[in-house]
């Protein structure tokens, strides 16, 4: 899953299909992660405004981001705009506080309650926010199954599922005759390859899964704005980022730096750039805390990469 295996990133944002299903997608999704949170309510609504003036249209949330403030922001947000059928709206549920787990009645609890929050009539992708062990896959794939028929969801994926279990699950809905994963939410970028690439990536081809890369920018980190342990200090996301400043992480920055430059773009655009370039992925899930920032981060689809670029951060991130 290395440099002779990418495509080259087109000059233009195409829209992507998500797996197997019907949804098609300007190929970057907004995270609502800060919403609520340390974006407060106007930054969260001009940020959410540049995005779509930039042609997004991929929202990806969770009932457990701010306590489900995310969810009630982007609600408002999307009431206000009048825009719900321009946009394809995502959550997570299996972690919120208040209905914790994947057994069916917390499943259905949750996806009525993200409904509310988001003042939205269905969710478009559902993602199942952990892998919850202790609730069999048979129960919950029908509890899925039971809102999708009802309309309140459409399609529905993974988040935290390992290949094996991403298996497992595909063979038990195909026992059942229910709908199936589309789409699989990982930790995946230049600086964390090794959880996603290998088995990860051969089962996602093997069930034609959708991959959405979330921590698409490590924290940060692959804007460039940490090189220092005084970068980190003065920044408030700076120990997140902190595990990546490292002898390769800075190898890493350094081959972002060249490519920038030969390109006439920026290192975040760079970072996901390559990330677009890699097998399955449709959309990195990317946070951003300031509106200004999304103009780096919505011109990395229409940023094509050349083989030789692909290969100089294949070669560096190993």
């Amino acid at each position: 899953m290395r440099g002779d295996t990418a495509l080259v990133t087109a000059p233009i944002a195409v829209p992507r299909r998500i797996g197997t299903s019907d949804l098609r997608v300007f190929p970057i999704a907004l995270s609502g992660t800060v919403f609520g949170w340390t974006a407060d309510g106007p930054t969260t609504t001009s940020i959410l405004d540049r995005f779509v003036e930039l042609d997004g249209g991929f929202i990806d949330t969770a009932d457990s981001y701010a306590g489900g403030r995310s969810e009630i922001m982007i609600g408002n947000w999307m009431r206000e705009r009048r825009n719900r059928d321009s946009l394809t709206i995502a959550t997570k549920v299996g972690k919120s506080p208040d209905h914790p787990g994947l057994s069916a009645p917390a499943v259905r609890a949750a996806v009525a309650a993200s409904l509310r929050r988001l003042r939205v009539s269905h969710i478009d992708l559902l993602f199942l926010h952990i892998d919850d062990t202790a609730v069999s896959f048979d129960e919950t794939l029908l509890a899925v199954d039971e809102l999708i028929r009802a309309g309140d969801v459409r399609y529905f994926g993974g988040s935290d599922h390992t290949g094996e279990r991403l298996l497992e699950a595909r063979i038990a809905a195909g026992q059942l005759g229910v709908a199936h994963m589309v789409a699989l939410q990982k930790h995946y970028n230049l600086v964390h390859r090794d959880e996603y690439e290998g088995d990860l990536a051969r089962v996602s081809t093997q069930l034609d899964l959708g991959v959405l890369p979330r921590f698409a920018l490590a924290a940060g980190f692959l804007t460039g704005k940490y090189r220092t342990r005084g970068d980190l200090e003065r920044e408030r996301r700076g120990a997140e980022a902190s595990r990546y400043l490292n002898r390769r992480g800075l190898r890493v920055l350094a081959a972002l730096d060249r490519v920038a430059s030969e390109t006439g773009t920026s290192v975040a655009t760079a970072a996901l750039s390559w990330l677009l370039s890699r097998p399955r992925v449709v959309a990195p899930v990317v946070s951003v805390s300031d509106p200004g920032q999304l103009d780096a981060v919505m011109a990395a689809p229409r940023t094509p990469l050349g083989r030789h670029h692909l290969t100089e951060l294949d070669r560096a991130s190993e």
